[in-house]
């Protein structure tokens, strides 16, 4: 359970230049997947799941020579590593380091392993300018904003995985809480109706680390499709509606901290967002 006070230990505003650290060196993480996986037709195999014992993003298991292994990245050391049996093996620090280099040192891993080598993989998406420009990982003066995010993703974690428990009984239902590596969110997407999530009802239910719409981590719950925006009603705190470019409950990290229960409200707020959501889309 992450510690309310670990959300605190840097201003939500001031998380960028970690989130773009990470957000480029999650890339490393998803290559060794796209390397050596076969692909989904929804890109899943490519997703990353939150392992709060090492405080890191975790690839899909990858089937090595010796049985099953991961490729993960610690947020708040910024360091790739190896896990093998739910323990971590293997890892590498990366501040200073070349993004090259630390796919080279990541290939080497996975050779050991008999695993295709990650460096080769291309990526079917742009990464924000901010994160694509990085070559070498510099972290100085990032440690507390590193901790700081990688307590978000935690938190979010927690709060989403309840949330899917929650929503168990609906068909088809809640997906498995997972990072998406190109927009660097972990979220779930509860499917209303059976059928392609292009074409069906259903809502997103996730944490963004911040974006372009919003420069601070946030909770969305987005029905689809888009909802009127002329006739929504209110919402639960700490939460409001975002209108422009899509239409989606919204609650910022600053909100969440002002609330004088955490822990009571936020999930109030996600299962009351949601319900409007499901009866304005009429399911």
């Amino acid at each position: 359970m992450t510690n309310q006070n670990d959300l605190r230990r840097h201003p939500a505003r001031s998380l960028d230049g970690a989130r773009d650290m990470a957000h480029k060196a999650v890339q490393l993480v998803t290559k060794a997947a796209r390397a050596n996986l076969t692909a989904e037709h929804d890109d899943s195999h490519s997703n990353l799941g939150w392992k709060g014992d090492l405080g890191a993003f975790v690839s899909q298991p990858l089937p090595g020579n010796s049985g099953d292994l991961f490729v993960g990245l610690n947020i708040s050391r910024l360091s790739l590593m190896i896990v093998s049996d739910g323990q971590a093996g293997p890892s590498l620090e990366l501040a200073g380091v070349s993004d090259s280099d630390a796919g080279e040192w990541l290939d080497g891993q996975l050779a050991q392993s008999g695993l295709r080598a990650a460096s080769p993989a291309s990526l079917p998406y742009d990464l924000p300018a901010s994160a694509a420009g990085i070559k070498v990982y510099a972290t100085d003066g990032l440690g507390d904003a590193l901790a700081t995010l990688s307590a978000w993703f935690s938190f979010a974690e927690v709060q989403l995985e309840r949330f899917a428990a929650s929503q168990a009984q609906l068909s088809p239902g809640p997906s498995p809480v997972r990072c998406w590596p190109h927009h660097f969110d972990i979220a779930t997407y509860v499917g209303l109706e059976a059928g392609g999530a292009e074409t069906n009802r259903g809502i997103g239910v996730g944490m963004s680390p911040g974006d372009e719409s919003y420069g601070q981590p946030y909770f969305y719950i987005n029905p689809w499709p888009h909802l009127d925006a002329d006739r929504l009603p209110g919402l639960l705190p700490p939460g409001h509606w975002h209108t422009q470019g899509f239409v989606g409950a919204i609650a910022t990290a600053e909100e969440v901290l002002s609330l004088d229960n955490i822990a009571e409200k936020m999930p109030a707020f996600v299962n009351d967002a949601f319900a409007i959501g499901r009866e304005k889309l009429g399911v």
